[in-house]
């Protein structure tokens, strides 16, 4: 039997990946006595997710990355990222793969939750400003429905990114239901 046609297609969603400062993240636990990060420093982090408009806040990404090249030449590192998009009441999306600081870079959609079970696919990370503000644009097939519309505004990336400030307070309205803080 043909699996159902609508698992099979493409889906996009973009969401903005903050760091406001606020959140204590990320922390570096050296393994190396340099001062510069060093082979296998971790680096676990939490940060705050906005839809393209910024105007709800729609939770959070937590995850690890593990330093596995510093490369001298692109000012950046090659890390090793394993992390999850937490959406509340929509449900949750993992990645995982290399991830360049100095470069876009693809990650692979291990799997999902709530909305995103089945889940399968790729992502691309675009770095906007570094570590503060990254754009994901996700590629997924597996799901049995279509994205809330909060989920499908037409991406902007863009360097001055700021939520607005409903979204940012979490105000009543300014966020999707039951987010993760």
């Amino acid at each position: 039997m043909d699996p159902d046609p609508d698992i099979r297609k493409t889906q996009e969603l973009n969401v903005y990946e903050l760091n406001e400062g606020d959140r204590n993240s990320p922390a570096v636990l050296k393994l190396g006595k340099k001062p510069e990060l060093c082979l296998g420093d971790l680096v676990p982090f939490t940060n705050k997710l906005y839809p393209d408009d910024l105007k709800k806040r729609v939770g959070i990404t937590a995850g690890l990355y593990v330093l596995i090249q510093h490369v001298p030449e692109k000012n950046g590192d090659r890390l090793e990222a394993n992390y999850s998009f937490y959406f509340g009441h929509c449900g949750q999306l993992s990645v995982e793969g290399q991830y360049l600081t100095y470069e876009d870079t693809f990650l692979a959609v291990t799997g999902g939750t709530g909305i995103f079970e089945g889940a399968y696919g790729q992502v691309k990370l675009r770095q906007l400003v570094y570590p503060t503000k990254l754009f994901y644009t996700f590629y997924l097939k597996g799901l049995a429905s279509d994205f809330p519309v909060a989920f499908t505004e037409t991406p902007v990336p863009r360097k001055d990114v700021k939520p607005a400030p409903e979204a940012k307070a979490t105000e009543p309205g300014a966020t999707i239901n039951n987010f993760t803080k």
